[in-house]
């Protein structure tokens, strides 16, 4: 099965925070006949969270970062294209929640068909969303 990841799942595994993953979303990405894809948005967000120290890693730079998203994990990367943002211009406005890096990598999973994983709540409230949600807390 293919999924899309949210940033905080990709700074979770990153950081060597994996208890901030729940059980049932670290077998799906354990699991290696699953396909996980990261939005090329939530990796411009974790390198913007690296360099203003938001997120602390072991990496020395961010050339490290960035090798360990490309090579350490089995990730693949997903590319913007015209028809996410014909997606995102449809999206409802939710309360709340107008964060626009959310919204773009809302609008790739829509669009193509891939169920997102995230720890972020707000996105229940999109009901073309197939989500699943990441209960930092259930681990």
């Amino acid at each position: 099965m293919r999924y899309l990841i949210d940033t905080n799942i990709l700074i979770f595994a990153l950081s060597n925070q994996e208890y901030y993953i729940d059980k049932n979303v670290y077998s799906i990405l354990n699991d290696y006949e699953n396909t996980i894809y990261v939005s090329y948005s939530s990796v411009f967000e974790a390198i913007h969270l690296y360099q203003s120290g938001r997120i602390k890693t072991s990496f020395k730079n961010v050339s490290e970062f960035l090798k360990a998203i490309k090579t350490g994990f089995n990730i693949q990367f997903l590319h913007s294209k015209t028809e996410h943002f014909e997606t995102f211009s449809k999206l409802p406005l939710v309360s709340g929640h107008n964060d626009p890096i959310d919204r773009i990598i809302i609008s790739q999973a829509i669009t193509e068909k891939l169920p997102l994983i995230s720890s972020d709540g707000k996105f229940k409230h999109y009901k073309t969303l197939d989500f699943i949600y990441n209960d930092k807390k259930a681990r």
